[in-house]
């Protein structure tokens, strides 16, 4: 009598929906090795990161290193900087919430390096620290792979998903970007497109990851923290409930 109450729904609104899974199915022609078959999903544990860390330049830059090879970028390529610029309280967004117009972190193309710096503000959170290289470095392998161009309107989201796609969407899950300041709209359409991605979508391309392993909820999902474990567990059932994904993996047709 009341099934309609509890039926599986996607985490998602719909222009959200097509965009995780379009831009999966192009993530996977750019990186055939990622989280969906042979790569790891990145854990925040010692067997992951074993290095002690101090947020001393020398630990920050392994830590770097580290996640550098997590990505398939190679740690020579990256210059490493640290910046003291303090955030400031002056923008709110569309729900009368104050946003901070800092970076935690910035990608730029040098002469012989990439180069990423990162705000020491966010050194103290080595779980939001990691979130914020992986964005960087998916910056490199997009922007300067020439993968895409830095004009398009989903650059930044483009840029989240690809951590999320080669194993570290656990670390921006849990600590996600500033998704809630500006919005635009998806395009044909009146929904608000968030410029990083949300909860809900983390959620939603975690949700693949783990309907393409099968068994039901992998051992890594424990490592979520509610908000994000909420938003994946949501995902999960719908598509194990339903199929409703326009995605599939290369070896999921072989």
């Amino acid at each position: 009598m009341f099934d309609w109450l509890f039926r599986p729904c996607c985490p998602c609104d719909p222009a959200a929906k097509a965009w995780v899974e379009n831009c999966l199915a192009w993530l996977s022609e750019q990186f055939p090795e990622s989280a969906l078959n042979s790569k790891p999903v990145v854990l925040p544990t010692a067997e992951f990161f074993p290095d002690a860390y101090d947020r001393w330049h020398r630990t920050v830059r392994c830590l770097l290193d580290r996640v550098c090879r997590y990505m398939n970028v190679a740690p020579d390529s990256i210059a490493m900087e640290l910046t003291a610029e303090t955030p400031h309280f002056w923008l709110v967004n569309n729900e009368g919430m104050s946003l901070p117009t800092g970076n935690a972190g910035t990608f730029q193309e040098g002469e012989n390096q990439f180069i990423i710096r990162i705000n020491e503000a966010g050194l103290d959170n080595p779980m939001e620290l990691v979130g914020t290289i992986a964005h960087e470095l998916a910056h490199v392998l997009l922007l300067g792979r020439r993968r895409c161009d830095p004009d398009n309107y989903d650059n930044e989201l483009l840029t989240d998903l690809t951590a999320v796609h080669l194993g570290l969407g656990i670390f921006l899950a849990n600590v996600p970007r500033n998704w809630d300041g500006q919005y635009s709209q998806w395009p044909g359409t009146d929904l608000r497109k968030p410029e990083y991605m949300t909860p809900p979508m983390f959620g939603w391309a975690l949700a693949h990851l783990a309907w393409f392993q099968g068994g039901g909820r992998p051992p890594w999902a424990r490592y979520l923290n509610s908000s994000a474990k909420a938003n994946f567990s949501q995902g999960l059932r719908y598509l194990f409930a339903t199929g409703d994904s326009t995605f599939r993996p290369k070896q999921a047709d072989d």
